[in-house]
């Protein structure tokens, strides 16, 4: 029934104008020409993100989105970029997983190969950014 319709990530703020900046300036996303009077969707490869103001922004301790690719060079200039725009990536305990300094690295169940960083945006939630193969 869903399998043929396109997601969009839906992350809360306290702050549009912060939330605008952290996106935009830190992360880089471009706003879709769609307008919503309830917040900002993001154009992010075939998907979108979603920003809207709420009173919850932060509440969630898991992740909640999560940004992948299967190019390792790709997901190495992203990280840098990152560092370099201020970004402090997490580290957490979790079995299987090692860490590099800030990366985390395993195999998933299906075999495959996979590192990955997590940091929060402003409003404390929980973003990704990974890769696979």
């Amino acid at each position: 029934m869903l399998s043929a319709l396109t997601p969009a990530a839906t992350l809360p703020t306290t702050d549009m104008g912060r939330a605008e900046k952290f996106y935009e300036d830190t992360l880089g996303l471009t706003k879709d020409s769609e307008e919503d009077p309830g917040g900002v969707f993001y154009k992010c490869g075939s998907g979108k993100l979603f920003v809207y103001q709420s009173q919850y922004a932060g509440t969630n301790k898991a992740t909640a989105v999560t940004f992948m690719t299967d190019n390792d060079k790709e997901f190495d200039s992203t990280v840098d970029g990152l560092r370099k725009k201020g970004v402090h990536f997490m580290t957490f305990e979790y079995e299987g997983m090692s860490w590099d300094k800030d990366v985390a690295t395993a195999t998933t169940p299906g075999g495959r190969s996979m590192r990955s960083v997590w940091f929060n945006d402003p409003d404390g939630n929980i973003i990704n950014v990974g890769v696979a193969h």
